[in-house]
């Protein structure tokens, strides 16, 4: 079906919103020529995009209309809300649809609330997010619990608005008067809360443009974490500026909990790159899962990131632990469509409920078992990979 004609959808694509360097007069970006990654055999397996949900102001913009370009076989569903779509949103329906909704539909939104949150753990601030949502399938995630039964990747595609309230916040901090656990020298904007902004660039140029953005901004740095390698940022210039975070853990963990996401392996092996591409990178040991045999496998994990990561990664690197956080409304969604998961991760007799910082009840380990597991953690660092400074434990 041909996407519908929605007003404003006619004119020119500009490739992003920057595209000269004004520090140096250089592109921005060291484009080698050929196809990009995200026109891969293995990104259309991962998106394969049938429908598309639009605002119509979203999908009258620019990056509206790139996005709608890149699909031109899907179709376009206008809906007055990227929040309020009965067709996705609090039906239960769409359980045993779960993983294919995340590979087959997308949302386009605008992002309405530019707020720019203090944290203090992993960044000082949470940037407003460029899109919500994944099209992996973790069966941990905590996003899934804010939308109800379906959590395909909403593109919010007024990128220069969220930039620009970006641009004027940075500037507004000045110069980091003293380190902390989030960077010695830069406030660390994390831009990527509840998405992952590696699989974001394989539908728009919003990761691009917040790249971009963060390379001349000298007092601060993006962040975000990923469970996907996309090799198309490599291409770009972060000129030390962004943080990528890789997301690890054992890999038979990580088989039966990462659904759709880059193998362990290849996480570990693409940090090299990232680092000579010019991103900082850290690593998020995350999360943890305590059940039998949990303490050799992390081990082993270490290990082999001492066997194989190269000088240049390890002299640069830190890192993050976060012990595995649950939700009761996630287990019954889980048990709808990957039971085997919930029987490693839902353990009510190691766990309490807690009230998150955003009001809603989540499922953790007791205090006891948790700050337990956090120095085993430490311990297995200090021994396996010395060169690993933790951050903080969560």
């Amino acid at each position: 079906m041909q996407n519908p004609q929605f007003p404003g959808d006619a004119g020119p694509v500009q490739d992003g919103l920057f595209g000269v360097d004004d520090l140096d007069g250089r592109p921005e970006d060291s484009r080698a020529p050929g196809p990009s990654f995200r026109d891969s055999d293995r990104a259309r397996r991962m998106l394969s995009v049938r429908e598309i949900h639009a605002e119509p102001g979203a999908a009258a913009s620019q990056r509206g209309r790139e996005v709608l370009a890149r699909f031109p076989d899907a179709e376009v569903l206008p809906v007055d809300s990227h929040w309020r779509i009965p067709e996705l949103h609090g039906n239960r329906g769409n359980v045993e649809r779960w993983v294919r909704i995340k590979s087959t539909v997308l949302v386009l939104g605008e992002k309405k609330t530019l707020t720019v949150r203090a944290n203090g753990r992993s960044a000082d601030w949470i940037a407003p997010g460029a899109a919500n949502g994944c099209a992996m399938a973790c069966a941990y995630c905590y996003v899934p619990r804010r939308k109800g039964y379906a959590n395909p990747v909403t593109v919010f595609t007024n990128i220069d608005r969220i930039i620009a309230r970006l641009a004027r916040h940075v500037a507004g901090q000045g110069p980091k008067s003293e380190p902390n656990q989030c960077d010695p020298e830069a406030w660390v904007y994390d831009v990527g809360e509840n998405n992952d902004c590696s699989v974001d660039a394989l539908i728009s140029e919003n990761t691009a443009d917040l790249v971009r953005a963060f390379s001349r901004w000298r007092t601060a740095k993006a962040s975000f974490a990923t469970k996907f390698v996309n090799p198309d940022l490599l291409l770009l210039q972060p000129r030390g500026r962004t943080r990528v975070r890789f997301s690890l853990m054992p890999p038979d963990d990580s088989r039966l909990l990462d659904i759709r996401t880059s193998p362990v392996e290849e996480r570990i092996e693409a940090a090299a790159d990232f680092v000579e591409a010019g991103y900082e990178v850290h690593f998020n040991l995350s999360p943890v899962v305590i059940r039998p045999g949990w303490e050799q496998a992390w081990g082993l994990l270490l290990q082999h990131m001492d066997d194989v990561l190269p000088d240049a990664v390890k002299a640069q690197a830190a890192a993050e632990v976060i012990m595995l956080t649950h939700n009761r409304d996630l287990h019954d969604v889980n048990m709808s469509w990957h039971p085997r998961a919930e029987d490693t991760i839902w353990r009510p007799e190691l766990q309490q409920a807690k009230l998150s910082q955003n009001g809603s009840w989540n499922v953790r380990y007791r205090d006891a078992t948790k700050a337990s597991a956090v120095e085993t953690v430490r311990r297995l660092v200090h021994t396996h990979a010395p060169w690993l400074p933790i951050r903080y434990a969560f």
